[in-house]
């Protein structure tokens, strides 16, 4: 089977599974991988392709009420990074990798350093977060002069930044704010770890960043006991904080820089819930 039969299988997926588009990519990614690293064979640029229809979908904001409730049914570390997602715009992953040298209290921000699409950005720190946000963080000090004692203490560097400053992964300033509760190794390193790591075992064994599913979950269980219908996730809260800040007057632009797009159509989505877009429009009925 070549171009042919691989372009009738991915329109049939299209056309008669009615399959997302996400699941035609994923075949599509399949069958090109089979072809040139497995079969070692070219099959030509697949052209005559009937594509899946990728639909335009409105994200799901939560009212600033729904907020409070769901905030009221979480506590201690979930809800200080449910605070950051929904108080600085930050993604899942934004917040559970977040550095102790990238929150700034005298300045009230936060550095993002390598979000999506590999760029830094500032965001702010709410004002009701930061001396909740400051005992936590005393608390991970603590921690990790503990860990530093046992002969443990380092952490995961990003790129080559452990071979460059090989003291830097037991400072303070690069680790987690929200460390996981456990000590563990990194199998990807243990596989490529340089002389000193093999060496010494401790050096390998590190206290990674918490559990993304850690939130995922409290803010699922908020969401269910707090009897919000809307079907709201933590990239919800992401999607509330950019809705409420239009709403408060400030310009998509500022907003845009706020949440790291790359364009402004991307930021247009939030503009679909506010009361006057653009022009003030009101019912007939009111």
């Amino acid at each position: 089977m070549g171009e042919v039969e691989v372009s009738a299988f991915l329109t049939h997926l299209a056309r008669d599974g009615n399959v997302a588009a996400a699941t035609q990519n994923q075949a599509l990614s399949a069958l090109l991988f089979l072809y040139k690293q497995v079969l070692q064979k070219e099959i030509g640029w697949l052209d005559k392709v009937e594509r899946a229809k990728k639909p335009a979908r409105l994200p799901v904001v939560l009212t600033r009420d729904e907020v409070k409730r769901i905030f009221a049914h979480l506590q201690g570390t979930p809800r200080l990074m449910a605070g950051l997602l929904y108080g600085s715009g930050l993604r899942l992953m934004e917040c559970v990798r977040l550095r102790v040298k990238d929150v700034d209290f005298g300045y009230a921000r936060i550095t993002v350093r390598d979000g999506k699409g590999a760029k830094d950005r500032i965001t702010m720190l709410p004002l009701n977060l930061a001396a909740g946000l400051e005992r936590h963080l005393e608390k991970v000090r603590l921690q990790h002069a503990e860990d530093l004692e046992a002969g443990f203490g380092r952490v995961y560097l990003p790129h080559a930044l452990s071979r460059k400053y090989p003291a830097a992964a037991a400072d303070w300033g690069w680790q987690f704010v929200f460390p996981s509760s456990r000590l563990s190794l990194n199998p990807r390193e243990a596989a490529t770890a340089d002389r000193g790591a093999e060496a010494d075992p401790k050096l390998r064994k590190r206290r990674h960043h918490v559990d993304e599913n850690v939130l995922q979950v409290a803010v699922k269980k908020a969401v269910r006991v707090s009897g919000v219908a809307k079907p709201a996730s933590c990239h919800t809260l992401r999607h509330s904080f950019a809705t409420h800040l239009l709403e408060n007057g400030y310009d998509i632009r500022t907003v845009q820089e706020l949440l790291g797009h790359k364009d402004v159509s991307t930021t247009m989505i939030y503009t679909h819930v506010l009361n006057k877009p653009g022009i003030g429009v009101k019912s007939p009925l009111d």
